[in-house]
């Protein structure tokens, strides 16, 4: 496919691994962000030719995967409720919550619905005035100005039949959370290129400084990932701590102005829970006050839904990059696709759900 396949070339890849073999004296132990990056590491073998000196753990960058239980059940709890069409993303739909998943509601009469845009909803909205139409708006900085326009378009239209179930996100506090614990392992992050297409990485500057770690913003394709595993591996070699855009035709240093702007407007910074690691500050958006007629957990009453996390599943820890997923002594036993724990294994971006699929089921001495 053009302007894919150019940056999938073999030969090109064997040169770029070849530079990073020649290049690394010692261990390092970099930290892939973004979910879909940590895909393609290991749909492509790329951990697996990388020089033994350099290993990839994997970070929290699945929005799906951080979506805490409660508010999955909170969601299941709106999605039951008479007169209510629950739209999400796919990815939902198959994240356990404490009893059951969206799936299970939808087979059990419930009108849960996939789109594939929020403005989908918010259509189903305008179409349907006699119910009542929920999004679930999840995500990291990527999806949040689509989910903003939302919301704005709903408040300028009058639209009084569609809400959102908020649960975003943000990567730079979960980034300082990580480097700030004292069991990090990261030496050098590769951060993910949507967001910073998005929110630009100006904000990634300060963390390099204060905590001396590279961070190079990559793509997704193998090419991608392996400059950046180059540069950040050339850094540590040279004692740097710098952060580089190696995704230059996506990402610019100040980000997409308009859509930070929509953002702004629609959304405040709050402490966010993230799921298996618990509360991080100033790591999450709410809806501002003028837009609150508009928040599905208001509206629908079910703030004070808390659930506890199953003490069996670990994914919290291999989101944290503490562990590799094949670590888990669940993986591929009480834990699997079919019958999952926890949303890393279902989820498009979940590493265990990668580890899985692309055959990374030996077991770890831990």
């Amino acid at each position: 496919m053009k302007y894919l396949d150019e940056f999938r070339d073999p030969a090109l890849a064997r040169k770029l691994l070849d530079e990073i073999q020649a290049t690394v004296t010692r261990k390092w132990v970099l930290m892939e962000v973004c979910g879909g990056q940590t895909h393609s590491i290991i749909r492509n073998g790329i951990d697996q030719l990388l020089p033994e000196e350099i290993e990839m753990i994997h970070g929290p960058g699945c929005p799906v995967c951080v979506t805490p239980l409660e508010v999955i059940d909170k969601a299941l709890a709106i999605a039951s409720m008479p007169g209510i069409i629950f739209c999400s993303f796919g990815d939902m739909l198959r994240v356990p919550g404490s009893e059951m998943d969206l799936f299970r509601v939808k087979s059990q009469g419930g009108d849960v619905r996939i789109v594939y845009s929020p403005l989908d909803a918010l259509k189903i909205a305008r179409e349907n005035p006699d119910k009542e139409v929920v999004f679930f708006g999840i995500g990291f900085e990527t999806t949040a100005p689509a989910n903003a326009m939302a919301v704005y378009q709903a408040k300028a239209l009058g639209i009084r039949n569609f809400s959102m179930l908020v649960s975003h996100v943000l990567v730079p506090p979960a980034m300082e959370a990580i480097l700030s614990s004292p069991t990090n392992r990261v030496q050098g992050f590769l951060a993910a290129g949507h967001v910073c297409s998005v929110m630009g990485y100006w904000q990634y500057v300060p963390l390099a400084e204060k905590y001396q770690v590279p961070i190079v913003i990559t793509g997704f394709e193998p090419l991608d990932i392996l400059e950046g595993i180059r540069r950040a591996v050339r850094q540590l070699e040279a004692g740097r701590a710098e952060v580089e855009n190696a995704y230059e035709r996506a990402v610019r240093y100040q980000g997409n102005p308009a859509a930070q702007r929509m953002v702004e407007d629609v959304f405040e910074v709050v402490d966010r829970k993230w799921r298996g690691i618990g509360v991080i500050p100033q790591s999450g958006w709410r809806l501002r006050p003028k837009y609150r007629e508009f928040d599905a957990e208001l509206r629908f009453s079910v703030a004070d839904i808390y659930t506890q996390e199953s003490p069996v599943c670990r994914s919290g820890e291999v989101l944290q990059g503490l562990i590799k997923p094949n670590e888990c002594p669940a993986f591929g036993k009480e834990c699997t696709p079919q019958n999952p724990l926890g949303a890393t294994m279902v989820s498009s971006e979940g590493a265990c759900a990668a580890y899985y699929q692309y055959g990374r089921f030996m077991t770890l001495e831990v």
